[in-house]
């Protein structure tokens, strides 16, 4: 049972799991779930599901439409935190930017212990992923390989953050290994600060 405040952000590039493990972390724990594809399409008016074949940086995920994704991600958290109900509330993004990650810390860290859970797996896992998410109706993310590769370069690497702050998981692994090995890390993150899990 945890007596603070959480933020959770699932970060990474497309296809690493982060979506996967964010949801079933949240669900495990009761807690308010943010997925920036969804998020996203919700703002452009869209259907979940509906596939969006847009080229890098144009149509919904042009640079004006993250912008307003993430900081709609930002806003429902902040909104979340304010209830006396709620402990814990959980992002999923790529958070791609170093710049993106210090923002949600120095907006959030007034109401909650912000941490983050890179997610990241084999390059090969990932292309395997993309294909089968290619074929699946119900699919929320419009990844695919351009996209990975271009994330690829952009991405930042978390160097910034700390152990306290963050956690390397790699995906390709059994979910209920994940979850364990995100609970081990958040008991040992919180006799460390003193705050409650």
């Amino acid at each position: 049972m945890r007596t603070a405040k959480t933020v959770l952000v699932f970060f990474g590039m497309i296809a690493t799991g982060k979506s996967y493990l964010a949801a079933a972390w949240a669900r495990q724990y009761d807690c308010p779930y943010y997925n920036s594809d969804r998020v996203r399409k919700e703002l452009a008016g869209l259907i979940p599901e509906s596939k969006q074949a847009a080229a890098v940086d144009q149509g919904i995920y042009s640079p004006e439409s993250s912008r307003r994704t993430y900081d709609q991600l930002l806003s429902l958290a902040a909104r979340d935190l304010g209830a006396d109900t709620v402990t814990c509330v959980v992002l999923d993004g790529s958070y791609q930017l170093r710049s993106e990650r210090q923002r949600l810390q120095d907006s959030l860290t007034s109401q909650a212990r912000v941490l983050f859970v890179h997610c990241l797996c084999p390059e090969e896992v990932v292309r395997q992923r993309l294909e089968i998410r290619q074929q699946d109706p119900l699919a929320v993310s419009d990844g695919r390989w351009d996209i990975y590769l271009q994330q690829k370069i952009r991405f930042e690497l978390p160097v910034e953050l700390g152990p306290d702050q963050l956690i390397s998981l790699n995906s390709n692994q059994a979910l209920d290994d994940l979850l364990r090995l995100l609970d081990e890390w958040l008991v040992r993150v919180s006799a460390a600060t003193g705050a409650g899990h």
